[in-house]
């Protein structure tokens, strides 16, 4: 029996940059190796589609579902709400928030699209400064309720809007975030700085966002953990953003300790993330991208490993 695997598949270019019969055998592959997590979101990718707006990953993640009888079961969706542009080119300045309206009618787009009657996490994709996180708890209470949603997540906010959260969701009787989704990987951006493509002011990990998820048993998620490939791939250069002394002492042990496993420097970095108790998630499209993956987070780093990697940091 396959060992059920901690990675997560993130869809994101699911029928946009990715066709929909690569999709597939992607999402067949990672089944296969023991993959339970699918990522996506109402807005995935609108800014590689023809239209300007998303639901290309979910249209396609749904028919993957309907052509795979009892996929439905061996796999857990988590999509997110709230960052899908109001018009073709608005985003990031004008797009949905997270109000009861927009919740609820992105909510009931995203069932349809996915074929599906609830999803396993529903994340609010990235924090709304003109609606109270009370008004959004609230909008999703109902779909917990109902059984639609069974946990919810947040991405891309700062801790005190969480604490806000889940102290009006315990208030109310309601399900509370109970997980992060954030960028996160070995390196570490320069303070005050944000990662290439990453336009969310609270869009990295930070040390208060992981004390909180520590203190208050928070999952954590990680997105592009691997720098879109710049550990391996000698044609792309890690972004400059990370150029700085801790930097290099971090590579150095990186690289010493992958030489010394005889593993790839991104494999030790999914099974670090892993040994701190974060879940990393694949945005790869290639199936040796994925096989690489799965064999990372099976890579268990020894206690020494460990401890080499955190002291560099």
């Amino acid at each position: 029996m396959t060992q059920t695997s901690p990675l997560v598949l993130g869809a994101m270019l699911f029928g946009t940059r990715l066709d929909e019969q690569s999709s597939f055998d992607l999402l067949d592959r990672f089944v296969d190796g023991g993959g339970v997590w699918v990522d996506t979101a109402d807005c995935y990718a609108f800014w590689e589609s023809g239209t300007g707006h998303g639901g290309q990953s979910e249209t396609v993640l749904g028919r993957w579902l309907a052509a795979r009888p009892g996929a439905r079961d061996r796999v857990k969706i988590s999509t997110k709400v709230g960052a899908e542009p109001r018009w073709p080119g608005g985003w990031p300045e004008h797009f949905d928030g997270l109000s009861t309206r927009a919740v609820r009618t992105a909510f009931e787009g995203s069932l349809r699209r996915l074929g599906t009657d609830h999803v396993d996490l529903l994340w609010w994709h990235t924090e709304d400064r003109a609606t109270g996180v009370e008004e959004t708890v609230d909008a999703v209470a109902p779909l917990v309720a109902a059984g639609q949603v069974l946990r919810v997540g947040a991405s891309n906010h700062p801790a005190w809007r969480v604490e806000r959260a889940r102290a009006h969701a315990h208030a109310t009787g309601t399900v509370p975030v109970d997980a992060l989704q954030l960028s996160a990987t070995y390196l570490r951006p320069r303070p005050g700085e944000l990662p290439p493509g990453n336009v969310h002011p609270f869009g990295v990990l930070d040390d208060e966002l992981r004390d909180y998820a520590d203190v208050h048993a928070l999952e954590l998620w990680a997105y592009t953990p691997l720098l879109s490939g710049a550990y391996d791939n000698p044609a792309k250069e890690v972004p400059e953003v990370y150029d700085h002394p801790g930097s290099t002492r971090r590579l150095e042990a990186l690289t010493r300790v992958a030489k010394d496993l005889g593993v790839a420097r991104g494999q030790v970095v999914l099974a670090w993330l892993l040994a701190h108790g974060i879940r990393p998630i694949l945005g790869g499209s290639r199936p040796e991208q994925l096989d690489a993956a799965l064999a990372g987070v099976r890579l268990e780093l020894s206690a020494e490993d460990v401890r080499r990697l955190d002291l560099a940091a």
